[in-house]
């Protein structure tokens, strides 16, 4: 007897690291495993595997970085296309929108009081920064 695979049926559900590699939140699917089985992702508020199936009209919140993207899955696609339809296969919602917005713009106030954010050592910083520890 065969057995029927719906691997094809992209209809309806798609595997979730095949859906994070196609709308491209991850270069590769290795990585899309790696961070769904490190807790970066979220399935309907839920820590998912990664053969976890995706619908259409379903919440994924994934960390990426400093930022959390919250998105509404709206296509499917088992194989990665243009990045213009891979922006297409979910929508940002607007409260992950603005607090994105908010958190780069602090970390872009922060960086600008950090005292060393342009400073370079070499070799002689490096022997005043030895002689005045002591290490001699």
């Amino acid at each position: 007897m065969a057995q029927m695979h719906d691997d094809d049926d992209t209809d309806t559900h798609v595997r979730l690291d095949k859906w994070l590699w196609a709308a491209r939140f991850y270069k590769t699917r290795g990585i899309a495993v790696e961070a769904i089985a490190g807790g970066k992702v979220l399935y309907n508020g839920v820590r998912p595997k990664p053969a976890h199936m995706v619908r259409v009209g379903d919440e994924v919140r994934i960390r990426l970085g400093p930022y959390e993207h919250v998105v509404q899955v709206r296509e499917l696609a088992l194989r990665r296309g243009p990045a213009k339809q891979a922006q297409l296969m979910y929508e940002e919602t607007e409260a992950s929108l603005a607090a994105r917005h908010r958190l780069a713009e602090q970390l872009k106030l922060a960086s600008a009081y950090n005292p060393q954010a342009g400073w370079t050592e070499n070799k002689k910083d490096r022997r005043e920064l030895r002689r005045m520890r002591g290490k001699q």
